[in-house]
């Protein structure tokens, strides 16, 4: 079992600190909600409102593909984080990221679904940078 030190002395709690469950259930709801825009605007191209002249300008069932995709990367993260496993931390903040970015390029689509989102990416990181570290080797 990995120990956490604090100023308190160690903890005997592994990968199941509050923030961690936090953020990978976060993590499954931002994953499952970004999948199904992304099977939104792959099926229908009409959901959507599309602003003309902006500068990340792409077409729509494209946007959907990197959406679903991205999607299940970060829910497959999230449930990975539930596992344990710390590779999940890393990566997690690194799809969220990625996440933050395509979002903000969605904003001509679905302005306040990608706020929202937006969002939800900035708790997963601060999820994933304020959980404890495991020590290894104790």
């Amino acid at each position: 079992m990995a120990t956490h030190v604090s100023d308190r002395g160690p903890r005997t709690d592994t990968h199941t600190s509050g923030w961690l469950v936090f953020a990978a259930v976060i993590m499954l709801f931002s994953g499952i909600m970004t999948m199904l825009g992304g099977i939104s605007a792959i099926a229908e191209d009409d959901v959507f409102l599309t602003t003309r002249n902006y500068v990340f300008e792409f077409d729509l069932t494209g946007w959907g593909w990197i959406h679903l995709i991205l999607g299940i990367l970060i829910a497959v993260t999230g449930a990975a984080l539930f596992k344990g496993a710390t590779w999940a931390r890393v990566v997690g903040v690194a799809l969220a990221g990625l996440s933050m970015i395509t979002n903000f390029m969605w904003l001509p689509y679905t302005p306040w679904w990608a706020l929202l989102i937006i969002a939800i990416d900035a708790l997963i990181i601060w999820g994933l940078c304020v959980a404890p570290r495991p020590l290894w080797g104790d």
